[in-house]
């Protein structure tokens, strides 16, 4: 897996371009921001004769630059969805990872859509094997991965557009809310209208009603709850 940062003419790609400070990338996708900091920048860990630290799971577009792209989201969702199913070990994803995409040639798995194929069953069988879990833990961490999957929107093989987990339940949720990097710079919109759910949390708190807001936007009225829904719970999640 490669682990250097990406030159800057890799960033004409929306889905490279640093768009997200750690605050906001914790807001979207529901993460404590120590977990996704140890993630991005790696973390210390001990060993017999004193500490080591780790090398980032999670490679910014450009290494003077702290925000995240679009592509880091998706594979922070991605990890977000490994640690439901069983509490990763860095090392080990690491090491699976790099086995998985040096054995099919696939750079970045956690973005392609291979993860979904062979390439991904030898990342799951790797991590298995590495951290000792059972045949009946693995098929439960694919059965916890799957559904975060399909909120994940492919083009060529690679992720173009996430609908990030909005209810509380879990990924069952409908995909109103989606984050696009083509559109609106990349901020959570409600995907049929292209509006920020920001923009609609802010007119709501200053004493709007679902029902005119809707009204303005030419949103359903569950769409304006569905993006409400989000914001409030990603504000206490941060």
């Amino acid at each position: 897996m490669k682990t250097t940062a990406r030159s800057i003419r890799d960033v004409v790609d929306p889905r490279e371009t640093p768009r997200y400070s750690l605050v906001e990338a914790t807001h979207y996708l529901r993460l404590p921001s120590a977990t996704l900091s140890s993630w991005v920048r790696g973390r210390n860990y001990p060993v017999s004769h004193g500490e080591r630290r780790s090398a980032p799971l999670i490679v910014r577009p450009l290494a003077d630059d702290a925000r995240l792209s679009f592509s880091n989201l998706i594979e922070a969702f991605v990890l977000r969805a490994l640690r439901e199913a069983y509490r990763i070990e860095l090392n080990a994803v690491r090491s699976a990872l790099a086995h998985a995409e040096r054995k099919y040639g696939v750079e970045r798995l956690l973005l392609s859509k291979q993860l979904r194929a062979a390439p991904g069953q030898l990342f799951l069988d790797r991590y298995s094997d590495l951290i000792e879990l059972s045949t009946a833990g693995q098929h439960a961490m694919r059965e916890v991965l799957e559904p975060y999957l399909e909120r994940i929107e492919y083009d060529g093989g690679l992720a173009l557009k996430l609908y990030p987990v909005v209810r509380r339940q879990g990924v069952s949720g409908p995909k109103t809310v989606a984050i696009d990097p083509r559109i609106a710079f990349g901020r959570p919109i409600v995907e049929r209208r292209g509006i920020k759910t920001a923009m609609i949390a802010e007119r709501f708190d200053v004493g709007e009603s679902v029902k005119s807001i809707a009204a303005d936007y030419d949103l359903e009225i569950p769409d304006v709850e569905e993006a409400l829904r989000y914001e409030r719970w990603s504000e206490k999640a941060a």
